[in-house]
């Protein structure tokens, strides 16, 4: 497993997992985590590729990576995660410095938190030495996840969608 950038070889494995993601999450009404890779329209490749990442800090908005989880066994795209490379108001109460997901027919094989493990490694290399990440308090694999990869559980407040959320900081 390694974390890798988008380019255009991976173009067919994107959109497939993404359609994938994206009839789930209509089904089974599930979040849309991380946010970042449904931003733009994937069938699009050129423009979802130029647009993946904000480069500039804006009052709304930092500075992003976005990975995606591959498994270079198979070849195959399993998730994503978007590493916000500081953290304004917003972020600090609700979204953190990770936002991660695995696609629908990889879960619950232990990759999101291998995908986690990663990302705390990439957020070490940007010289974020504090992560906080958080999830919704019935999204237990997340939570599960999180904890294994040394998260510690600071609060937990009811969300801008009424959901209750947590709040979790690692070191790094």
């Amino acid at each position: 497993m390694k974390l890798i950038q988008l380019t255009k070889e991976y173009e067919a494995q994107l959109v497939e997992m993404l359609d994938e993601w994206k009839e789930d999450q209509e089904r089974n009404h599930t979040n849309h985590s991380p946010w970042a890779v449904f931003r733009n329209d994937w069938h699009d490749f050129d423009n979802y590729l130029a647009n993946l990442e904000w480069k500039t800090e804006t009052p709304d908005r930092v500075p992003d990576s976005v990975l995606f989880l591959l498994d270079e066994d198979r070849k195959r795209l399993l998730g994503a995660v978007n590493i916000r490379h500081k953290l304004n108001a917003a972020l600090l109460r609700e979204g953190g410095h990770i936002g991660d997901g695995i696609r629908p027919s990889e879960r619950r094989k232990g990759y999101g938190t291998e995908l986690i493990r990663l990302a705390l490694r990439e957020c070490r290399k940007l010289g974020i030495r504090r992560v906080l990440i958080t999830c919704d308090k019935d999204n237990v694999g997340s939570a599960r996840a999180i904890r294994k990869n040394g998260g510690v559980l600071e609060n937990e407040f009811v969300n801008a969608d009424g959901e209750i959320e947590q709040r979790y900081w690692v070191e790094v």
